[in-house]
């Protein structure tokens, strides 16, 4: 079985989890150098969900008392995501995921 490349050279699998590493940044980066469509969803799902989620701990004095707690929410996602990635599967959040396809819908 031969492996599909994408724009970067890479396996669509590790472009798509590399999309997660560095959380908002890295999904920037992907959605912005990437033309493969399963690596744009997963780059948009993660500018969204972890620009939203840092975004939640900047909120005064509510952000600040929930910051642990995010943080938490942040780490569990960012590994389930990451391997799901990996694994090939589009997997989309509740919520986050619709959305991340319609706005992939309205850049292309």
């Amino acid at each position: 079985m031969e492996t599909q490349k994408t724009t970067t050279g890479l396996p669509r699998n590790t472009a798509a989890a590399l999309s997660y590493v560095a959380l908002w940044p890295t999904g920037l980066i992907f959605l912005l150098i990437e033309k493969d469509p399963f690596v744009r969803f997963h780059a948009m799902q993660s500018l969204i969900t972890f620009g939203v989620l840092n975004v939640l701990m900047l909120v005064p004095f509510i952000g600040w008392i929930l910051t642990p707690i995010i943080m938490v929410a942040i780490f569990v996602l960012w590994l389930f995501l990451l391997i799901k990635a990996y694994q090939g599967e589009e997997y989309e959040l509740p919520i986050v995921g619709p959305f991340a396809k319609q706005q992939l819908g309205k850049i292309k």
